[in-house]
């Protein structure tokens, strides 16, 4: 079969008077011509250029007799060598600016690092010195509850209860705060260890039930039959499920679910989801959740109560076990919380 052959148009060889937009603004100045001769120049050049390509500003003036060629060649060489240092002072002021910046945000990072680790530090400090007055609180606290001070009426072991209770989520507070200031310090430690999900998640399931049903909402287990051991710090996923259950049932309103589900992702994967049918999170707003110490609501009359710190401190500790935490939801229609570990390794 005969090739098929198309003919190229061929293309026009470059000049160096290409490179120099303003040639004839440059030849007034020097007094090679005039503006008159430069108009006249310019309005033939206009006219060929329906007929002619690439019919240049040099030649309708050297076929005008306003200049010579040897004019024309030096005004071009000169403007392109004109063109070429202005371009290299260009680059060398770029280069300039882009170190002096460089210089500056590499110290902005430096400050924000150190703010960030005096942050931490401050963060650790002051909830270590709370733990100590909070013991003798709740050792006191456990004395009169007990009657070992002596007798207590109906209302005085009531309101021993209420502050028993207050005196626990404070703990808990500073248990969070001082876990905080060490994943934010690079400091925390895990002791990592095959996990049998079922066994991790009885206990928690049971502590969550209580608080689903004050609540009125109604919790959901859904867990897959038969799946393998994952790796993973007992103690801190256990207050990663924990944290999330908490959280979805506190913003589900009475006559919600929440529903705590684990399923074999991969042959090396384990996904464990908490879903809710609760208020929803707007979807500019995601990221926000993790981030310390912020509510979504922050104003002075926000419903519900907290610190903004659990899901931030929920994050660290799934980073620091090689995973990470995803959230898919919708404002008005529920959240879910979802994150994966890895399956531990057979015994050989």
């Amino acid at each position: 079969m005969a090739e098929l052959s198309k003919e190229k148009t061929p293309l026009t060889p470059l000049s160096p008077e290409m490179l120099v937009p303003r040639l004839g603004e440059y030849l007034v100045q020097k007094g090679h011509i005039t503006n008159e001769q430069l108009l006249q120049a310019l309005h033939i050049q206009a006219e060929k250029q329906t007929t002619e390509k690439r019919y240049l500003l040099g030649t309708a003036l050297l076929e005008l007799g306003y200049i010579d060629r040897s004019i024309l060649d030096h005004a071009i060489t000169e403007q392109i060598i004109q063109l070429r240092n202005a371009l290299e002072d260009a680059n060398h002021n770029l280069e300039n600016r882009v170190r002096a910046r460089t210089t500056e945000l590499q110290e902005a990072l430096r400050k924000l690092s150190e703010l960030n680790q005096m942050k931490a530090n401050f963060i650790a400090n002051i909830s270590h010195e709370l733990r100590t007055p909070l013991t003798h609180i709740k050792g006191y606290l456990e004395l009169l509850a007990t009657s070992a001070l002596g007798p207590l009426t109906g209302e005085q072991k009531d309101a021993v209860a209420v502050s028993q209770r207050a005196s626990s989520r404070l703990e808990n507070l500073v248990d969070n705060l001082i876990s905080f200031s060490l994943a934010s310090r690079g400091e925390m430690s895990l002791k990592v260890v095959p996990l049998v999900l079922d066994e991790v998640i009885v206990d928690i399931v049971t502590s969550s039930r209580v608080k689903a049903v004050d609540r009125g909402v109604i919790l959901r287990v859904e867990l897959e039959q038969g799946l393998p051991p994952v790796k993973g710090d007992s103690e801190k996923i256990s207050w990663v499920i924990l944290q999330l259950l908490d959280n979805a049932i506190k913003f589900t309103p009475a006559g919600g679910q929440v529903t705590l589900s684990s399923r074999l992702e991969t042959d090396h994967l384990v996904m464990i989801s908490v879903a809710d049918t609760g208020i929803g999170i707007p979807t500019e707003r995601l990221s926000e959740a993790f981030e310390p110490f912020h509510q979504l609501d922050g104003s002075s009359t926000r419903r519900f109560g907290g610190t903004g710190m659990g899901l931030a401190l929920v994050r660290e500790i799934l980073e620091a076990h090689g995973s990470v935490i995803e959230v898919e939801s919708e404002k008005g229609k529920g959240s879910t919380f979802s994150f994966p570990l890895l399956v531990a390794d057979k015994p050989g």
